[in-house]
């Protein structure tokens, strides 16, 4: 058996040991120079033609930096780059269609970011010989008989000018020289459009208000939106967008979604990386599925239609290679959690009608009363700037409503929208400081603990964690504190598509064994239907004059949201997702004749 795998070996570097891995090693001992370490050097090498395989250096190496995986050996022929010895492996890679979006879907770590970095030109691909690279004639060699040969020969010719959207948009400022500053004159710097499809774009952006106003004053909405426009004014054959939907609301994504699709012509590539899945399956018209272990190897599938690709992705499964990437299938019967609870539904807690005017900014919030139980999820549905944050500091009695009217005192815990990590020390530390008595109760760990997958970062300082590990740090933070009401404001940002998930289950299953309530601020509408019980909804002019509605059922206030969208949503029949239909298609008419924008599954 063991002569058909093929496999990795990765060691993470910067740890001082007593080389145990060196000593245990059954090969070094026979004397063949299976792993190479000595007191100097800062990272130990693993040969991967030697190693058996035998699983004994990951597990006597005290900072788990070693991980041995084994591989299919159909996979060993087709890796597109490894950065160096013991390191990232990426194999295949996604094939972009002249006149069709692409969409990449898969987990945080397994290269998204770098096949985008390859086809766009950025990056040569070594094919996995980082020690003496191939040249190009060799790498289009390689491609041969493949869309991808035609792809990189227009590359290497220079007839292919790529633009892309970064990732982490909130390093823009950052980027960005010169004295004048403002989003107006930068937009029209980089414009190479005429000034009729400038204007289109900004304000379909909605960035007109926002013109005048430096960039390092930009919220990361405003900042997300303003990087989509610096790549749509540009001219170019390839459009890449990375993770184009963090930071906005719903109607802002449909509308960056639209506005991503107009760019394509009949010559031009556009490439989406994704996490909020019924975005993805807006804006693509085909699917790269990318699956591995983060930070150890990817790999890309073959391109499949969106539904069946996201499918795939969602079942774990993959019939054509016939693989399984991941242990269980996710599925999104709405209610799925809480039909183990049956919960008396009397209404003991209520908030009373009230009034918040910011008098900085002027902006007006009225919110009418409503009521609420134990077990219960609401979800706040709104656009940016209609008050989700203020109310939950208000719930939370951060913020006082004007006049003489109060929020009745309650134990409260809340997750922020912002996550600035000022504590010195790892993330055990912070947890034995904050969270001592839950993070030791068993349940607390099988409940929210060892799904978030804690266990990967537990010993690392917090101010070196990623965007999405920080996420997970606060989402068990704040369900760890003990309180009656749970405030969780926009829990999947920085999350990916799987990672989202498994954290609306954590919510779920939590609130319904620990019997409170937490109000959720969610745009990942997926992730907002599966949390919510019931949802109130936010109307009215951003940043000048809203309301929020009293609770309603899931359905009425799916309905009433939507139809401000002017959007309307089907259930895949095989996973129960919802799926935007496409605008002015005959299922979309017919839905919003009948009033139904979003579509509960019939009760069989």
């Amino acid at each position: 058996m063991s002569d058909k795998l093929t496999r990795i070996a990765i060691v993470n570097s910067d740890k001082k040991c007593r080389q145990e891995c060196k000593k245990s090693c059954p090969v070094v001992r026979t004397g063949k120079l299976c792993i190479e370490v000595t007191n100097e050097s800062k990272i130990a090498f693993i040969s991967e033609r030697l190693c058996i395989g035998c699983g004994i250096c990951p597990k006597k190496c005290p900072f788990d930096a070693i991980n041995i995986i084994n591989l299919p050996t159909n996979l060993e022929s087709q890796v597109t780059h490894r950065y160096s010895a013991n390191s990232f492996k990426l194999h295949r890679l996604p094939m972009p269609r002249p006149g069709q979006v692409l969409g990449l879907v898969g987990g945080n770590g397994t290269g998204k970011s770098t096949a985008l970095k390859i086809l766009s030109g950025k990056l040569k691909p070594n094919l996995g010989r980082y020690d003496n690279p191939p040249d190009w004639e060799e790498i289009l060699k390689y491609f041969r008989g493949s869309e991808l040969q035609n792809y990189f020969t227009k590359v290497l010719e220079d007839n292919l000018k790529a633009v892309v959207k970064p990732q982490y948009v909130d390093q823009i400022p950052r980027a960005v020289k010169g004295e004048n500053r403002t989003v107006g004159f930068l937009v029209k710097q980089r414009a190479e459009v005429d000034e009729a499809r400038v204007e289109e774009i900004t304000k379909t952006l909605e960035l007109d208000a926002i013109l005048d106003r430096d960039i390092d004053l930009l919220s990361g909405g405003e900042l997300q939106r303003f990087a989509i426009a610096i790549v749509c004014v540009q001219k170019a054959d390839v459009y890449m967008f990375d993770e184009p939907s963090s930071f906005l609301d719903v109607k802002q994504r449909l509308a960056a979604g639209r506005l991503i699709r107009s760019l394509l012509g009949p010559t031009s590539y556009v490439i989406v990386v994704e996490h909020d899945l019924s975005i993805l399956d807006y804006l693509s018209d085909f699917i790269c599925l990318l699956y591995g272990k983060p930070a150890v190897y990817g790999v890309v599938t073959l391109p499949s239609s969106v539904r069946e690709g996201i499918n795939i992705f969602l079942d774990g499964h993959i019939p054509s290679e016939n693989l399984r990437f991941r242990e269980e299938s996710l599925q999104f019967r709405i209610g799925e959690a809480g039909e183990e609870f049956l919960v008396d539904q009397s209404r003991q807690y209520g908030y009373p009608a009230m009034n918040k005017t910011q008098p900085a900014s002027g902006f007006k919030l009225k919110i009418e009363p409503g009521e609420f139980t134990d077990s219960e999820i609401l979800v706040m549905m709104g656009e940016n700037g209609t008050g989700k944050t203020t109310f939950c500091r208000m719930l939370a009695g951060a913020e006082k409503p004007d006049g003489t009217k109060s929020v009745p005192p309650m134990n409260i815990s809340m997750k922020p929208q912002k996550i600035t990590p000022k504590f010195k020390g790892t993330v055990r530390q912070l947890f034995f400081k904050k969270i001592k008595a839950a993070f030791l109760n068993p349940q607390f760990q099988t409940d929210v603990y060892k799904p978030l997958k804690m266990d990967d970062f537990i010993d690392q300082e917090v101010q070196n964690l990623s965007g999405g590990e920080l996420q997970r740090v606060a989402i068990v933070l704040a369900l760890g504190i003990p309180a009656d009401i749970y405030l969780i404001d926009e829990p999947s940002a920085y999350l990916d598509s799987e990672q989202r998930i498994i954290a609306a289950r954590v919510i779920k299953r939590f609130i319904m064994h620990s019997k409170k309530t937490a109000f959720v601020v969610e745009h990942d509408f997926i992730m907002a239907t599966y949390l919510a019980d019931r949802v109130i909804v936010f109307d009215g002019i951003p940043s000048v004059d809203a309301r929020a509605n009293k609770p309603e059922s899931l359905l009425t206030g799916c309905n009433k949201f939507l139809k401000n969208l002017d959007v309307t949503f089907r259930r895949d029949p095989n996973s129960y997702r919802p799926r935007i239909n496409k605008l002015d298609s005959q299922l979309d008419q017919e839905q919003k004749n009948g009033g139904n924008y979003f579509f509960m599954e019939e009760e069989s």
